[in-house]
């Protein structure tokens, strides 16, 4: 087999693996000759790869005959079979040029920890449930505060919706794993200034709904914590800043959203912290005043102590996902750290449109008759402010989501060969080149590659097979 060739999964009929510039199929007995069919060196590539090499090959057949390599041991670095025999593992990487190749998932090949993952995940959301009817810190339960309820609907949905993303498994489970995670490190300063009453105030604010709240925080963190360790998202060496924050410059298309994003995060979190409720008090003899409540630094330290953690969290979340590569993983981190800010948002809305009881202002029911008093609810010019920055954060990761990634822009880089717009050996590149169709396949592969300048010890041979760019 030529050393530029490495097989990693052979069946009974065929065999797949990577060659210079693409992963290929082979014909079982033949994997030294040309490949039937290519791809590029991309997860998009590999994905179809895999599906084309299934949807041949005889059932049941398909085993594994390499293993992960270190990056830059001189092997293909693609990955041993998972749990399942016929799949690969979830989670490999090329380790050419820093970009994440995604293996098809399944459930029956989840990992043990990502179902333990979702197990505690259930379990917190059902305590989440239960803790919205018993008193929760204030001697009223959260059902009956539509405003204190509305927020924790929010969170609770936002971990089931991790749990399905964790299930369907691949891609999905790291985009599920991120977005819980993300959760539960905003809402833990949210919780946190939740506990800071009783800290103050005493015990007597301690209610059930409030401790099966914990708890169920506690469980849906660790089950978040749990299924990353099983996603291959837990932390490891790797180079080119794979699955994680990247190392090194920025793409040029990349600089400016990534600015906007990080003064935006910066920005909700300011937003965060003065008062959003404004209340008009008007008495029938004309005398008015204007009363402003939420100001996060008028609390005693323990809940003040929560809500700063809300802003620092906030801010260092956003910074990690708009940093971290695969920039589509980066949005399911983002979109878990704005969730819970947009809880705040229908919070705030549902109070806005409820009646304020006098009683609130130190006036009697009867007092307030006596008065004519009317009270007017409204919103601070600061809510609008940090709406517009919330708004931004949803623009930006919309962007996220759907902007490709900077190494895979380039195109794949092969030791020895430069990226497009480098020159090799005095000549410049456009593009990298794949090798064409295989005039002896019945079913052969697309052409990869732009049009470039060929360097003489690179050009194509005359009877018209597959051009493969010579390794360094």
């Amino acid at each position: 087999m030529p050393e530029n060739v490495s097989i990693a999964y052979r069946g009974a009929n065929y065999a797949i693996g990577q060659g210079p510039q693409f992963y290929g199929i082979w014909h079982a007995a033949a994997p030294q000759s040309t490949p039937l069919e290519w791809w590029p060196l991309t997860a998009e590539g590999w994905t179809s790869a895999w599906s084309r090499f299934a949807s041949i090959e005889v059932p049941g057949t398909i085993v594994p005959t390499t293993a992960v390599s270190a990056p830059g041991s001189g092997s293909s670095g693609l990955p041993a079979a998972g749990p399942a025999g016929d799949e690969p593992a979830d989670d490999a990487i090329d380790p050419h040029y820093g970009q994440v190749v995604m293996r098809p998932g399944s459930r029956a090949g989840m990992p043990r920890n990502a179902l333990i993952g979702v197990g505690l995940l259930a379990v917190g959301i059902v305590l989440g449930v239960i803790g919205l009817f018993p008193a929760y810190n204030d001697g009223a339960s959260l059902a009956a505060q539509s405003a204190n309820l509305w927020p924790h609907l929010v969170y609770l949905a936002a971990w089931a919706g991790s749990a399905v993303l964790i299930l369907l498994g691949g891609g999905p489970r790291r985009a599920g794993v991120m977005f819980g995670a993300a959760v539960s490190v905003v809402t833990f300063g949210f919780f946190l200034a939740d506990v800071g009453a009783p800290i103050a105030y005493g015990t007597q604010y301690t209610g059930a709904g409030l401790i099966l709240s914990v708890i169920g925080w506690l469980a849906c963190t660790a089950g978040v914590v749990l299924a990353w360790a099983g996603s291959g998202l837990a932390v490891r060496r790797r180079p080119a800043g794979q699955f994680g924050v990247r190392q090194g410059r920025l793409a040029g298309h990349e600089v400016v959203p990534t600015v906007v994003m990080i003064l935006a995060a910066i920005g909700a979190a300011v937003a965060f912290a003065p008062s959003w409720d404004s209340f008009l008090l008007q008495t029938a003899s004309g005398a008015s005043q204007t009363v402003k409540e939420g100001n996060a630094f008028a609390n005693p330290a323990p809940v003040i102590a929560g809500d700063v953690a809300v802003m620092v969290l906030l801010v260092a979340v956003l910074v990690i996902a708009v940093l971290w590569r695969p920039i589509r993983l980066g949005a399911a981190l983002a979109a878990g750290a704005i969730v819970p800010m947009l809880g705040q948002v229908v919070s705030a809305a549902v109070q806005v449109a409820q009646p304020t009881s006098p009683l609130q202002f130190g006036y009697s029911q009867a007092q307030a008759n006596a008065l004519g008093l009317t009270i007017t609810n409204g919103l601070t010019a600061m809510f609008w402010v940090y709406c517009a920055f919330l708004g931004t954060l949803l623009l930006l990761g919309a962007w996220m989501l759907l902007t490709p990634d900077a190494a895979a822009d380039r195109g794949p880089f092969y030791p020895g060969l430069p990226y497009p717009g480098q020159s090799y050996a005095g000549q410049s590149y456009a593009g990298l080149l794949y090798p064409g169709p295989y005039a002896g396949s019945p079913q052969p592969g697309p052409v990869y590659g732009s049009s470039m300048t060929v360097p003489s010890e690179a050009a194509p041979p005359a009877d018209g097979s597959p051009s493969v760019p010579p390794a360094g």
